[in-house]
């Protein structure tokens, strides 16, 4: 008897083992899925795993749906109804994709919309594509909102630049006794999990629509000409990977991807639509592809305005702090080869202080003479110079005594280049250099800009940012 019992812990110990077995193979599975497809595979990704190992995926009851959903590059079968607004007649830049319910306090979709197009100059309003999916079931609401999008952007829907879409019913997964992850309410469960199927939905419509996409939720303000801006970013990390670009700190706003990523992202928020909300998600489809780090970029291009949210009418007075709602100005910082003879302090290179996303240059104390070089892959004019030095958590790690320099003629090897002559435009004020107009001062196309310390410090320094705007391309 002793030894039947052995045998039996024996067997459900083997039992639990194989369905452990299944789980984390259907893990990997889906893991080396969304890595072939892309030639990207993850190596050690540490930072991942630290990010959200809060957050786990349990996928050991998705072995049905991991079977149906394995063309993860593939579009998902749903029939759309057309709202208001027809198919689109040509592929833009930027398709702008928003997913909207009925709240039981407050609607903000129509001024969301209104900021959309406001903020955009004529020009910009021709590469962009708005698409509204009304995510509720109540067909009466629905139809009240399509008749006041259609009376106050009617000529939008004209110009074929605004779609209004809806996802019968019948194609939504089951949103009743879901499981109840993090200890929520079921109906916070029922809610986060519906929000993950629309959005799906709303990216599978959108994959085609254009090269980019960029969500928005239902209750943003937007800043002037943002998509001039978001066009500059993405030239600026040009020949660089990434998955996700963010122009918010907030949820799920102001995120960027390549469309082609959309089926993919769309089949991932499907299959996990119960675990947990949507920014979590993304967090780890971005680290699936490979992008080990957030790419957010200051100022923010989007502002979180809605008071009531639209769980519950709860009150939501998140507020993004880098916003800039008024017309900015974002650096061209033209491609150039970046070093410098300061001591560097850990990973803190040179390149993080002409970046465009919000890192920064650190060196160890620098002494009388010691310098940050930049030289340009061709020669440029300048209009307008920027640096700061320093945080605001280290507010005297500044270059306190330094001045700023632009150089032509370049000698040297392709690694080791630099300019034989230099003109000095000014000196460092507080830790900040600012100069206008720079294409009147200096006569000659410059092929170098160089920050030199005028006199040693004990302080260590931060170069927080180098700015360069370019005025009209030399002739070669």
């Amino acid at each position: 008897r002793h030894n039947l019992k052995y045998f039996d812990k024996m067997r459900c110990l083997r039992k639990r083992s194989a369905v452990s077995f299944l789980g984390i193979l259907v893990v990997c599975l889906l893991f080396m899925n969304l890595y072939i497809e892309d030639g990207y595979v993850l190596e050690g990704d540490k930072q991942l795993i630290r990010e959200t190992a809060t957050h786990q995926l349990s996928p050991e009851r998705y072995v049905h749906s991991f079977k149906d959903l394995s063309n993860f590059s593939g579009s998902i079968n749903i029939s759309y109804r057309y709202l208001a607004g027809t198919p689109l007649p040509r592929k833009r830049y930027l398709t702008i994709g928003l997913s909207s319910v009925k709240r039981k306090k407050g609607n903000y979709l129509l001024e969301t919309i209104k900021s959309i197009f406001e903020q955009s100059s004529y020009e910009e309003l021709k590469e962009i594509a708005v698409v509204v999916q009304l995510a509720d079931f109540d067909s009466a609401w629905c139809e009240g909102m399509v008749q006041d999008i259609s009376q106050k952007f009617a000529h939008h829907i004209i110009a074929g630049r605004l779609i209004v879409i809806h996802v019968p019913e019948d194609y939504y997964p089951v949103l009743d006794g879901l499981k109840r992850n993090y200890n929520d309410p079921e109906d916070r469960v029922k809610f986060r999990s519906k929000q993950n199927v629309d959005y799906a939905f709303l990216l599978n419509f959108c994959a085609n629509l254009s090269d980019y996409y960029v969500m928005l939720e239902d209750d943003v303000r937007c800043s002037k000409n943002f998509l001039t801006a978001v066009k500059k970013v993405i030239t600026s990390r040009e020949g660089s990977y990434w998955v996700t670009l963010e122009f918010s700190k907030l949820g799920y706003i102001g995120k960027l991807y390549h469309s082609h990523d959309l089926p993919r992202l769309a089949h991932f928020l499907l299959m996990f639509y119960q675990e947990m909300p949507c920014d979590w998600l993304l967090i780890h489809f971005r680290g699936l592809l490979a992008q080990k780090e957030v790419i957010r970029f200051k100022p923010s291009l989007f502002q979180h305005m809605g008071y009531y949210s639209s769980y519950k009418g709860a009150e939501n007075k998140l507020k993004d702090d880098d916003f800039e709602e008024e017309s900015f100005d974002i650096p061209d910082n033209p491609p150039a080869n970046l070093h410098t003879n300061m001591n560097v302090f850990e990973n803190y290179e040179a390149s993080k202080a002409y970046s465009s996303i919000d890192e920064y240059f650190w060196g160890k104390a620098p002494s009388t003479g010691d310098f940050y070089g930049i030289v340009f892959e061709k020669p440029i004019k300048i209009s307008k110079i920027k640096v700061v030095t320093g945080t605001e958590d280290r507010q005297n790690d500044i270059l306190h005594h330094g001045a700023l320099e632009v150089g032509e003629k370049i000698v040297g090897s392709k690694k080791g280049r630099q300019c034989t002559t230099y003109l000095r435009l000014g000196e460092f004020k507080n830790g900040n250099f600012e100069i206008m107009d720079v294409e009147h001062k200096v006569l000659f196309d410059i092929n170098c800009m160089r920050i030199l310390v005028t006199k040693s410090q004990k302080e260590w320094l931060i170069i927080r940012s180098i700015s360069v705007w370019t005025s009209q391309t030399p002739n070669q």
